[in-house]
């Protein structure tokens, strides 16, 4: 498979987003959200973005009557810039992504999800330095066994821009309880593989709690750990990105 140059390829990806919405996109069942939040760590897939700092986010999505979405998502991040040195550097300090794709219901319980993804990290690169920008297809099922209480799975193939990067898989199976009005207990388990780069595999974890305010405040606080080898995981700066900890969260919904 040809790999795309970071422009190329978030056109592509906007293009073959912009190709999935219906003629009645202003449908009446149309509806916008968004949300803002800051965190103390921006933890993904358990690994740290932000050097075990905060991070500020933000996104927005917009859903048409029939069950496509699109939609937008940032934060700052430091991973990049971390790898930056004298000779070599790099002023990248921001993720943006773009999203799109179809939610609908098998059931009255069960329910899908499939769309496709373009990771983003703009900023100035030294000649020659692999972006990280990369391309994402996903696909997930959802079981409601309550009105409270639903179970899920998603796989998630990426494509790197990077060379040595493509080809990676990730698993993620979840669990959801909202035990009172306003509170939810989130459970979270995952396993990437990563198929030139297999020294680099971990499985995470992550086990939660949420409290949603009904002026579209929240707050959370989560457990989040991996069983990546810390040495590889160790960065610049001898911090273990990958290490257990706690992450908490301030947030709006709109």
């Amino acid at each position: 498979m040809r790999i795309l140059r970071g422009d190329v390829a978030f056109r592509t990806c906007v293009l073959m987003v912009g190709a999935l919405l219906p003629a009645g996109w202003a449908a009446a069942q149309a509806k916008t959200t968004g949300s803002a939040s800051i965190v103390s760590d921006y933890a993904f897939r358990g690994v740290s973005q932000s050097n075990l700092k905060p991070a500020f986010q933000v996104g927005m999505e917009h859903q048409a009557g029939n069950g496509i979405y699109v939609g937008t998502w940032g934060s700052n991040i430091s991973w990049l810039s971390d790898l930056s040195t004298a000779a070599a550097p790099i002023s990248s300090s921001l993720e943006v992504d773009v999203y799109g794709g179809h939610r609908g219901n098998l059931s009255r319980a069960w329910s899908y999800e499939v769309g496709l993804s373009y990771y983003g990290f703009p900023g100035n690169y030294p000649a020659g330095f692999k972006r990280a920008d990369t391309i994402a297809l996903h696909g997930g099922l959802d079981f409601a066994a309550t009105p409270d209480f639903t179970v899920g799975a998603e796989y998630k193939y990426s494509h790197a821009l990077a060379v040595g990067w493509s080809g990676t898989g990730y698993l993620e199976l979840s669990a959801s309880w909202r035990f009172r009005p306003g509170w939810t207990l989130d459970a979270h388990a995952g396993k990437q593989w990563i198929k030139r780069k297999r020294e680099y595999q971990y499985s995470d974890w992550k086990l939660g709690v949420t409290r949603r305010f009904e002026n579209g405040f929240l707050l959370g606080l989560a457990y989040v750990g991996t069983n990546a080898n810390a040495v590889l995981y160790t960065n610049a700066f001898g911090r273990n990105i990958a290490k257990d900890r706690l992450v908490m969260k301030i947030g709006k919904e709109f």
